[in-house]
């Protein structure tokens, strides 16, 4: 558990549930420019967590409109993440997760082509 509380989903776990089709929203929270050195493609959808700041819940793609929908969140390293996670509880999601480790771990762990910086 990280220091905000949320709960936490390993990378093999995501990449499994990936690979298995299953429905859930990955959520990047990263900034446009880390990018090019780090991506799961279209596995992700990018919301920068400085967009979430100033926009706050317009800054969401539709579907994660519905509350009930999953969503797993990932950064770098797991830390903006964890807070944006926190932030959506908050707000009443209650299907949310934090990705452990973040596209670090998950190049590390599961795919080194995913890219490393």
């Amino acid at each position: 558990m990280n220091p905000f509380g949320v709960p936490e989903i390993s990378v093999v776990d995501v990449a499994r549930r990936l690979a298995a089709g299953e429905q859930f929203l990955l959520l990047d929270v990263r900034e446009p420019y880390e990018l090019p050195y780090a991506s799961l493609g279209d596995a992700a959808t990018l919301v920068p967590m400085s967009e979430l700041a100033t926009l706050h819940l317009a800054a969401l793609p539709e579907a994660a409109l519905d509350k009930e929908t999953e969503i797993v969140v990932m950064c770098h390293h797991g830390s903006r993440s964890a807070q944006v996670a926190a932030w959506l509880r908050a707000q009443g999601w209650s299907n949310v997760w934090n990705l452990t480790g973040g596209i670090d771990a998950y190049a590390r762990e599961v795919d080194r082509a995913v890219g490393l910086y």
